[in-house]
């Protein structure tokens, strides 16, 4: 059952693999929810733990470091930087961004497996796995690529299919191959420790079952596991980077990824409490059940994307039960997959927007990028991003809505007020319903808030601007001015009470934008139970100058980002070219009858009516020749006068557009499609013979 009244909240957002930069499909799954929910948590004066960092052991880290010439650890070091420093710049609000690396992490990990197998909770287990012979080692699932028996995708990993989505196994891939010498696998025996989930149904059954209450997708996902069956699952892999299995006898193994991740929550707990005062004391009360029911109740939260779904809802709780001294998992709000531009983000293939570049190429717009995936967050389905809507709910929302509506009130207080808070004065019904509005707006953004949807609490955001715009709108202080200061002086302090207002509840979706408006209007020490009171601002409070909050954002730039994208498809495409095959077999006689020769051009010129062809006059040594050549659209004609060029001069001479060419310019096609000429390595005579 859900906790209605927790005394403190553990909230964590998923550990990312170290062996990439984030994209914003990572931010719009889990990181931008997960910072909303803390930051309005925060604001409502609750004690909050916002739990993350990087998962620095498994095959991905593996595979990255094989394919960037380093070292594991050098890989999940620089990445951990990178995407720390990325976190930080978007205002992602972490108590601790830890490191599975970390000893206090290991020394977690070892302790929570090893008191499950001193209770004799796992299953040791002998089977056969693949293993390759030429590598000398065991292959991880992500080690194992075949065809898909779902889908016939030639490439589909050892545990997953990324073309249709199936979740597989090894055994299950036809064809399988070693990804790290392309050999045919093998199976060999080896011993592993399952975790016995079929026996431990049961209470995963009754825990999931006790939450009705989480979204339709997470749990609609924990329904299908259940209703398939759960299975033995191991906790322990064949590889050599990761946590070394704290058992006798157990060399080259290490612990599953899966069992150490989720730990690495309360591990970071630790670190966290130890950075801050310099021991771990303290960490059970984030982590366990109070002793003393004095101390109340923590509740748990994990943020993550669907894919993680099954080891945070059904592995991780079980892990937890099995220990029986932790706390499981009062809600996990996972969000769908977000798109990009109608197609899967995909790192592989650099179909992403990458969160460290975005904060380099459009500098000072993190709230544009987080206003943008909360608004399009795929709470309960996938969404897609877009360059376009990107451009258009910033002018047409935050510049022309939220921007709007703040810089009319401060302006027209700077204009009519001399910069202060003016006395509000005899109220009209207008002012009456826009306070009572202003009143309400907190308790319902709030409401969507505690209920996790973000687009929800948003879109109320909006629409107390909206409410701000309408009211300047329909009062019009600037034609009241004439006849009515006094008026002006009222409606101005209400608009500037509702920017007040609106700087609280939308701090935590627009942290840099809220502090800005706080800056400008005096505003400070004021969290959520302060929203929607019409005595925010006092009377006589200056007002800083206004300063535009958001910006235009033109075409041009839009159009560099789509570019960049299309260039990153095309790179993938050439990239997956192979060569050609080599054409059947000829005789030396067969070649023989070619007469290449070395030529120079002497002239070029465009034929009239034809896109492709340039006429060339070229010079064989013995005499001059006209070719006509389909290379206009890779060459312009002043560009290619004087290259000497390989000339196949005995091809029979044949009529094109009116005009007879005589023999043909070799050329060399690059992967691209563009054309290159074949030129000889030294300055040859014209006529000279390639043989």
């Amino acid at each position: 059952m859900p906790i209605s009244n927790p005394e403190r909240y553990t909230v964590t957002a998923a550990l990312i693999y170290a062996n990439g930069p984030i994209h914003i499909g990572h931010l719009a799954g889990c990181y931008v929810p997960a910072d909303i929910y803390v930051r309005y948590l925060r604001s409502s004066g609750r004690e909050v733990a916002f739990i993350s960092g990087t998962d620095e052991h498994g095959v991905p880290i593996t595979i990255r470091a094989k394919k960037e010439g380093l070292t594991p650890q050098q890989v999940v070091d620089k990445y951990y930087e990178q995407i720390d420093a990325s976190f930080k710049s978007l205002g992602i609000s972490f108590d601790i961004y830890s490191r599975t690396s970390k000893p206090i992490h290991h020394e977690t990990s070892r302790e929570i497996f090893r008191d499950l197998y001193d209770k004799k909770v796992f299953i040791e287990e002998t089977t056969e796995q693949y293993y390759d012979e030429t590598a000398q080692q065991f292959l991880a699932d992500r080690y194992i690529v075949g065809t898909c028996p779902v889908c016939a995708n030639p490439n589909a990993y050892g545990d997953q299919c990324e073309r249709c989505g199936s979740t597989l196994s090894p055994l299950e891939l036809k064809d399988p191959r070693s990804t790290l010498s392309g050999a045919k696998p093998v199976l060999k025996a080896t011993k592993n420790w399952y975790l016995p989930l079929d026996k431990m149904q049961p209470d995963i059954e009754a825990y999931v079952n006790g939450h009705s209450e989480w979204k339709t997708n997470v749990f609609g996902q924990c329904q299908s596991w259940l209703k398939d069956g759960l299975k033995p699952r191991a906790m322990t892999r064949d590889l050599d980077w990761g946590i070394k299995v704290p058992v006798e006898d157990t060399e080259g193994k290490v612990l599953y990824v899966w069992f150490e991740a989720p730990i690495g929550y309360i591990s970071a707990t630790k670190d966290w409490l130890i950075q801050k005062n310099g021991t771990a004391d303290g960490w059970q009360k984030w982590w366990q059940p109070a002793k003393d029911a004095s101390a109340g109740e923590t509740k748990l939260v994990h943020f993550i994307g669907k894919d993680n779904i099954v080891f945070h809802c059904i592995i991780f709780p079980a892990m937890l039960m099995a220990e029986g001294n932790y706390i499981l998992a009062d809600n996990v709000p996972a969000n769908e997959f977000m798109n990009l531009e109608g197609d899967k983000i995909s790192t592989s293939r650099n179909w992403a927007v990458w969160l460290h570049e975005y904060l380099e190429e459009l500098p000072d717009k993190q709230d544009v990028l987080r206003y943008v995936l909360t608004a399009n967050a795929p709470e309960t389905k996938d969404s897609e991003f877009t360059w376009k809507d990107f451009q258009t709910r910033n002018n047409s929302e935050l510049v022309g809505i939220y921007g709007n509506f703040i810089n009319r009130a401060v302006v027209l207080t700077q204009k009519f007020c001399d910069g202060k808070v003016p006395q509000r004065g005899e109220l009209q019904d207008i002012d009456r319903v826009a306070l009572d509005e202003l009143a309400a707006f907190p308790a319902r953004i709030a409401e969507s808030m505690e209920n996790y949807r973000f687009r929800e609490a948003l879109a109320l955001i909006m629409d107390l601007a909206r409410t701000g715009n309408k009211y300047l709108a329909d009062t019009q202080p600037w034609h009241a001015i004439k006849t009515e200061p006094e008026r002006v002086n009222t409606i101005l302090n209400i608009a500037l009470q509702i920017s007040a207002t609106l700087s609280i509840v939308s701090e935590p979706v627009l942290p840099f934008t809220s502090a800005k408006i706080q800056e400008q209007l005096g505003l400070s020490d004021k969290n959520w139970q302060d929203a929607g009171n019409a005595d925010l601002l006092a009377v006589g409070q200056p007002v800083l100058e206004g300063k535009l909050l958001f910006e235009k954002i033109e075409d041009s730039v839009i159009e560099k980002q789509v570019q960049k994208l299309h260039d990153a498809k095309r790179q993938n495409e050439l990239e997956g070219k192979t060569v050609l095959p080599v054409k059947p077999e000829i005789q030396y006689d067969d070649f023989s009858k070619m007469d290449i020769r070395i030529a120079t051009i002497l002239e070029a010129e465009n034929v009239p009516k034809s896109k492709k062809l340039l006429k060339l006059l070229i010079d064989i040594g013995s005499e001059q020749r006209t070719v006509l050549s389909g290379i206009s659209e890779h060459f312009k004609a002043e560009e290619v006068i004087g290259k000497k060029v390989l000339y196949l001069a005995n091809l029979a001479p044949r009529k094109m557009m009116g005009m007879e060419s005589h023999g043909m310019i070799l050329m060399a096609e690059d992967r691209d499609g563009s054309l290159a000429f074949v030129q000889p390595g030294k300055d040859v005579w014209n006529g000279g013979t390639v043989n």
